[in-house]
């Protein structure tokens, strides 16, 4: 009887040992399978460049593992299946001559683009294995940070302002982060300093005398950073810059004067010497009709102060005077032209003899419409002391009065 109770006692206790024993047997199946390591889980990349998927796998079994990358979308996409090192199937063009594999299961993607950027999952089997081993990495893709600007309205600004406002500006550079430097140090918290949702703009309220320092921002992406130049803003209090814009108001006025002052006497100047250039023409123009002029005699001066001296007298009767019969003698009674006086002739000369005149004038170029010459000689009485002649000549010119001059036994008369 011992022996039977013996027997069920350790037929009990095997019953209650075997989930135990069930339970270490399955823990200890991955062991069998592949376990996958990655020293890094997030690699940035750059436009251009390369990166390696860096992971490393370790297995029981000596074949060779097959190992199938793929990029994690909405639908996954298979970037390379492989046996080993060797490639199953055909490339996508996307990756065609951009992929390489590697004995331990790591991927080199060359020539990075923005659309390689994301979550790359490994897979890596053997056939004798009863588990399969996987592992993510994630990529990121940028385009380097190019040297950041400051961008102002003005540099300068007047104190108690409504706002101010700086832009940081660059050209290139993908997921960029803006911080705001203040004499090399970063802005501290700030009611009046105002920020962008990107913080890429700055705003500054209601200005005051502190706020006039050196800004500078800088840039930064997960594979590059830039720091732009420092830019310095000047403050004005509001006295001061009265002063400076009342001084230029001033300044600005008295240049204007200035010029309209010395604008106005060459004006005049000019004026002056446009009234002489034309004067000057005048007197040439009158140099050039006065020798014709003072060939003619003037008809007033000239005969108050010698009238005899107009009298021109012809020495001998021509052909001409002949021929046409001589006009009637004006009577002495005949009233003269005013402001003359007639006078007998002078007996100390005798009567054929011509009265010349002490100037000669020379004929003028412009002669009026000739008028007969006539000279009548009548027989000579034998009590006549001379020879009587009378001549008759008329001088006509433009602007000179008509001489007529007789010369007779009787008086003189000078008619205008």
């Amino acid at each position: 009887m011992k022996r039977e109770r013996g027997a069920l006692s350790r037929a009990s206790r095997a019953l209650r040992l075997a989930p135990f024993v069930y339970l270490l047997l399955i823990q200890t199946d991955p062991l069998e399978g592949v376990n996958i390591t990655s020293p890094v889980r997030l690699i940035h990349g750059t436009v251009g460049k390369s990166a390696l998927l860096s992971v490393q796998y370790s297995s029981t079994s000596s074949d060779r593992p097959v190992v199938k990358w793929q990029l994690k979308r909405d639908k996954p996409v298979t970037v390379v299946q492989s046996i080993g090192t060797e490639v199953i199937g055909t490339l996508r063009p996307d990756y065609r001559d951009r992929i390489r594999l590697f004995e331990n299961g790591s991927l080199l993607l060359s020539d990075l683009q923005l659309a390689d950027e994301g979550t790359y999952e490994v897979e890596i089997s053997i056939t004798d294995d009863t588990f399969t081993g996987e592992k993510t990495i994630n990529l990121t893709v940028d385009v380097p940070i190019s040297r950041p600007q400051v961008l102002v309205a003005s540099t300068t600004v007047l104190e108690l302002s409504e706002a101010f406002t700086l832009n940081c500006s660059h050209e290139n550079g993908t997921k960029p982060s803006y911080t705001w430097l203040k004499d090399g140090k970063p802005l501290l918290n700030d009611s009046r300093m105002l920020l962008s949702p990107d913080q890429k703009v700055l705003t500054i309220t209601r200005v005051l005398m502190e706020d006039d320092d050196l800004y500078s921002c800088m840039v930064e992406n997960p594979i590059s950073q830039g720091r732009s130049l420092p830019v310095k803003i000047t403050v004005y209090r509001r006295s001061s810059l009265y002063i400076i814009l009342s001084t230029g108001g001033i300044f600005l006025l008295v240049t204007l004067v200035t010029v309209c002052a010395c604008w106005k006497p060459s004006k005049r100047k000019q004026k002056k010497l446009e009234k002489q250039n034309s004067l000057e023409y005048m007197d040439q123009n009158d140099d050039r009709l006065k020798p014709e002029a003072d060939t003619l005699p003037r008809s007033g001066e000239q005969e108050r102060k010698n009238p005899m001296a107009l009298y021109i007298l012809k020495d001998k009767d021509s052909p001409e005077t002949e021929e046409n019969p001589a006009p009637e003698p004006r009577s002495a009674t005949e009233p003269g032209p005013p402001g003359y006086s007639v006078s007998p002739a002078v007996p100390g000369r005798s009567p054929g003899l011509p009265i010349r005149s002490a100037r000669r004038y020379p004929r003028s170029p412009a002669r009026s419409p000739a008028t007969g010459r006539t000279h009548s000689s009548p027989p000579r009485a034998p009590s006549s002391p001379g020879r009587s002649r009378s001549a008759s000549r008329t001088l006509r010119t433009a602007g000179v009065h008509i001489i007529r001059e007789q010369d007779e036994a009787g008086p003189v008369e000078i008619s205008a």
